[in-house]
């Protein structure tokens, strides 16, 4: 079951490199950034969602749900929680703290 979940994973990011490459801009471009005319288009209406924006949509989705499938998985998986549960721990040998020796004081 892990392997055919990996596999999808594999197949999606693949896929979703492939999809989010082939998108053009949203023609935004250095004007946008300095109030130039182009800045209507960031924040005016939007038409269709085109079939590549579905794709993406879609394949972020399947992304996220095999990401979440896969961890759910590794944490359920039977064995140590941590790489150092198993290590026994030695007692630290401690000893009193030593008073620093103060010079003597000169008799009168």
């Amino acid at each position: 079951m892990i392997a055919l979940i990996t596999a999808v994973h594999i197949l999606v990011c693949f896929f979703i490199i492939i999809v989010v490459l082939l998108q053009s801009g949203k023609s935004g471009d250095i004007s946008a950034a300095f109030g130039g005319q182009g800045s209507q288009t960031a924040f005016g209406p939007r038409g269709a969602a085109s079939a590549l924006s579905k794709a993406t949509t879609w394949s972020a989705v399947a992304f996220m749900v095999t990401s979440i499938t896969l961890s759910i998985y590794a944490s359920r998986r039977t064995g140590p929680a941590s790489v150092l549960q198993d290590m026994k721990t030695q007692p630290v040998k401690t000893q009193p703290a030593q008073k620093p020796a103060t010079p003597a004081a000169p008799q009168k």
